[in-house]
């Protein structure tokens, strides 16, 4: 996280941080890109930690459940995508970041990042990068209009 922060600010993005957050951006997500899905739906995919099996919100993408972009098809819509305000959060980690003037945000910021949500200001895209990236993203998505 510190290495993100300090690569981002040398980029001349004001970055706003947002402590112990988390908990409420993954639920904006979840409410934002999942809202099509019902609470067995969620729970057939592990979307959430339980019975020890640890949930991960991208399971949406890896389980099929919503259409993405994934690898590197997802990485050069991310990095076209504008960014101009953005969040950016951790499925394992409650802190949170408010990104401006971040244009020149890149896929080649988020090195040694895991499991890490990047979603515009209104969440009407989201691209993550997994800790199985290869196996399993990254992804890249829009929400349903």
């Amino acid at each position: 996280m510190n290495d993100l922060y300090d690569r981002l600010k040398s980029k001349k993005i004001k970055i706003t941080e947002i402590p112990k957050w988390g908990p409420y951006f993954r639920k904006q997500w979840e409410n934002s890109f999942v809202n099509h899905l019902n609470d067995k739906d969620k729970k057939s995919i592990y979307l959430f930690d339980t019975g020890g099996y640890c949930g991960y919100l991208w399971h949406l993408f890896s389980y099929e459940k919503k259409d993405c972009l994934e690898g590197e098809k997802a990485e050069a819509a991310f990095n076209n995508e504008p960014k101009n305000n953005c969040y950016v959060f951790y499925q394992h980690s409650d802190y949170v970041m408010f990104l401006e003037t971040a244009s020149v945000f890149n896929t080649g910021d988020l090195i040694n990042e895991q499991d890490i949500y990047i979603v515009d200001k209104g969440f009407n895209w989201t691209y993550i990068q997994t800790h199985e990236t290869g196996l399993c993203g990254p992804y890249f998505s829009k929400k349903s209009k």
